[in-house]
C-alpha cells in the first residue's frame, strides 16, 4: 500500500499539496478515533497527558511528520516520485547515522561501509542533478528523525497516530477554514467523487500504519526490514515505469550504489541475526547439560548478540 499510494495523491488534484495535507491531518484524526472507539482503547490518554515530556515529543513527531507528509504529497504531485522513492532507500542509511550520532551507538565496519558508500551516491546524485537531492534527503532525514522519537515516546502505532493528529487537527482546521473563506477549497467544489477522496486521506493514511502494527508483531524483524524496501522499489518503479520520469546515466550511478549499502546492509543484518541466534542456541544447550542450578543463571550475551552497539 505505501508502495501503491503515488497513484492516489494526484487524484486529489486539483487541490494542493497543503490543502491534501490539511485533510490528511483532519480525516485521519477522525479514522483512528472511531477505530480506537470500536476497540475500547483510551487509557494511554490519561497517562500521556500526565507526561509533559512524552507530550513534547509527540508535538516534535507531529512537526516532523508534517514535514514529511507535505513534502511527499508534492514531490509526487509534481513530478519527483523517484527523487523521493530515494529520500526511503537511503532512510536506513540516515538512521544508522542518528543512531551513532544522537545514542552513541556503535557501528561494525559493514554498517561504517555502507554509510560511506551512501555519502558517496548522495555526492554522485548531487553532480547529476545540479544540486544536493534536497528533497530525497529532506524526507530521508524527517523520517528517521520521526523514528527516533517515536522510539522515545514508546507508544502504541494507532495511540501514536492519534496523538499526533491530534496535535495537527486544530491547525489544520484552521487552514481549511481560511481557504473556504477565500473561496479557494478544493473540497466539495469539484463533485462527490472528489470529496470522498479528500476524506479518504485518513484512511489511506492509518490503514498501512496499523497493518504494519500487526505485521511488526508478528513477522521476525529481519524480514520486516527487508520488506520496507518493496515501498521505496515500488514507487521507483512507478516513477519510471508510469510517471515516465528520466534516469540519466549519473542517477542511475547514484542509485546503485544506494543499493549496493542496502546489500551491504541486509547481508550484515542478517549475518549478525543469524549469529545472535546461534549463540542462544548455544547457551541453552549448555544450559540444559550443566543442570538446574546453573540454568537458573542467564547467559552473558556474546559482543555478536548485540547488533549495532
Amino acid at each position: 500500500m505505501w508502495g501503491l499510494v503515488p497513484l492516489f495523491w494526484p487524484l486529489l488534484k486539483p487541490a494542493g499539496a497543503i490543502e491534501i495535507l490539511a485533510h490528511r491531518m483532519v480525516w485521519s484524526l477522525a479514522f483512528v478515533g472511531l477505530a480506537l472507539l470500536a476497540l475500547r482503547r483510551w487509557g494511554w490518554i490519561r497517562e500521556l497527558v500526565r507526561s509533559p515530556r512524552k507530550l513534547a515529543l509527540i508535538t516534535v513527531a507531529a512537526a516532523v511528520i508534517t514535514v514529511n507528509w507535505g513534502l511527499y504529497i508534492w514531490s509526487v504531485n509534481t513530478g519527483h516520485v523517484v527523487e523521493a522513492s530515494l529520500g526511503y532507500f537511503i532512510n536506513p542509511l540516515v538512521t544508522i547515522a542518528l543512531g551513532v550520532l544522537v545514542l552513541q551507538e556503535r557501528l561494525r565496519p559493514a554498517q561504517w561501509a555502507a554509510v560511506g558508500i551512501g555519502f558517496a551516491a548522495v555526492l554522485v546524485l548531487a553532480v547529476g542533478y545540479g544540486r544536493p537531492p534536497w528533497i530525497s534527503l529532506t524526507l530521508a532525514f524527517s523520517f528517521a528523525l520521526y523514528g527516533l522519537v517515536k522510539k522515545k515516546v514508546n507508544i502504541g502505532g494507532l495511540e501514536s497516530l492519534a496523538a499526533e493528529t491530534a496535535v495537527q487537527f486544530l491547525p489544520a482546521l484552521g487552514y481549511l477554514v481560511w481557504l473556504g473563506t477565500q473561496g479557494t477549497l478544493a473540497f466539495g467544489g469539484h463533485g462527490a467523487g472528489h470529496t470522498v477522496l479528500l476524506a479518504a486521506t485518513g484512511i489511506v493514511t492509518a490503514v498501512p500504519l496499523v497493518c504494519f502494527g500487526a505485521a511488526a508483531i508478528r513477522v521476525p524483524l529481519s524480514t520486516l526490514g527487508l520488506l520496507q524496501y518493496l515501498a521505496p522499489t515500488f514507487q521507483f518503479l512507478l516513477g519510471i515505469l508510469y510517471f515516465h520520469e528520466a534516469m540519466p546515466p549519473e542517477r542511475w550511478a547514484g542509485f546503485s550504489l544506494v543499493w549496493l549499502a542496502l546489500t551491504i546492509l541486509t547481508w550484515d543484518a542478517l549475518r549478525t541475526a543469524r549469529r545472535s541466534r546461534a549463540a542462544v542456541e548455544k547457551a541453552k544447550a549448555t544450559a540444559a547439560e550443566t543442570g538446574p542450578a546453573t540454568a537458573a543463571e542467564p547467559p552473558v550475551p556474546t559482543p555478536s548478540a548485540q547488533p549495532g552497539r
